[in-house]
């Protein structure tokens, strides 16, 4: 049953893809004799915690004692904007709790599961561990490797184009584009090179979808994307790496960089920067960077197979096969996830 329970937990947590950063997605439920008295999930950061939550939405308080509560994620020890769930836990005397997985992040650490055990009340952990892992492989991504999980996203005609004869061309249908602003929705940001931002002119919000924007990332090493252009607009979060200036003006922050050692040098500004997942949608020079560095965990490749471009800029070289694939209509989108080291 603890399965089914975490399952529950992850069905939860869910809910608030996008909008708990830079915490991480949980969810959590109480059971009570086999019935489940209370649920909950972490909405987003500074608010509470899924754990209390869960706590709060139930009707029978005097039931606690004899409940277990489940969580997909290991209950924090610190006191951050809230206090920590491991003391209320052990305040309000939970007969049992089951945790998903553990929580890798520095602050927590086995010291939530320590905590409770060592007020005496039983704790099991790792039920369903993948899965939470998988719930929350930005987080995981971003405190264990310092650098936001990273997606790779292009769309590419048939014959393997990404545009007819160098020029901005539409290849994904409707369907698919709503697949994309829902993608964008779901992560935390999105980059894009100089050449993409001058082809383009994109806005890198989220409107066919719900959800909040992500932060914008422009990589311009010499500021010649326009100031008129969408990118400097103020709907959303903009970080501009470019070897000029430091500099914040409004929503837009200018970050200093040198070209040399670039990706890492990104990265390392992004973790700063607390972004824990980025969706590298620029063309095919900023893309390839990526994967002939092996500095990427995901892809997402659309592919509209009856579209022939015949020349244009070609689609990056990728030699990985895909985990799974769908069709919407004409398009096809691969997913594929590296390996891990």
């Amino acid at each position: 049953m603890d399965e089914q329970y975490i399952q529950r937990c992850i069905e939860l947590a869910r809910k608030s893809l996008g909008n708990t950063y830079p915490n991480p997605l949980v969810g959590s439920v109480i059971v009570h004799n086999g019935r489940i008295i209370g649920e909950g999930y972490h909405h987003k950061a500074g608010e509470n915690h899924a754990e209390i939550n869960a706590i709060n939405s139930v009707a029978d308080k005097t039931l606690i004692p004899e409940s277990t509560i489940y969580v997909s994620l290991e209950p924090c020890a610190h006191y951050g904007k809230t206090p920590p769930c491991a003391l209320k836990i052990k305040e309000l005397g939970f007969r049992k709790v089951v945790i998903g997985a553990m929580d890798s992040h520095d602050k927590v650490n086995g010291k939530g599961k320590k905590i409770i055990q060592d007020a005496g009340i039983e704790v099991v952990s790792g039920i369903l561990e993948q899965e939470c892992i998988e719930l929350n492989k930005r987080f995981f991504t971003y405190h264990e490797k310092k650098r936001p999980y990273i997606i790779l996203k292009w769309a590419e005609s048939g014959d393997g184009f990404l545009d007819q004869d160098f020029k901005p061309t539409a290849i994904s249908n409707s369907l698919v584009n709503q697949f994309v602003h829902q993608l964008r929705a779901d992560e935390h940001a999105i980059l894009v090179g100089t050449q993409t931002a001058l082809n383009d002119n994109p806005s890198l919000t989220v409107r066919n979808a719900e959800g909040n924007n992500p932060v914008r990332i422009l990589v311009d090493f010499d500021l010649k994307v326009p100031r008129d252009f969408n990118l400097y607009n103020n709907e959303a979060s903009t970080l501009i790496f470019n070897t000029e200036k430091d500099a914040t003006e409004g929503n837009i922050r200018f970050i200093k960089t040198g070209r040399e050692n670039f990706l890492s040098a990104l990265t390392d500004a992004l973790y700063r920067e607390q972004i824990q997942s980025v969706i590298i949608e620029g063309g095919r020079h900023t893309i390839q960077q990526f994967i002939d560095a092996g500095l990427w965990d995901e892809a997402v490749i659309i592919k509209n197979e009856h579209l022939r471009l015949a020349n244009g800029t070609k689609a990056p070289d990728f030699p990985f096969t895909a985990e799974r694939t769908e069709s919407f209509r004409h398009n096809r989108i691969s997913w594929y996830k590296k390996a891990s080291n």
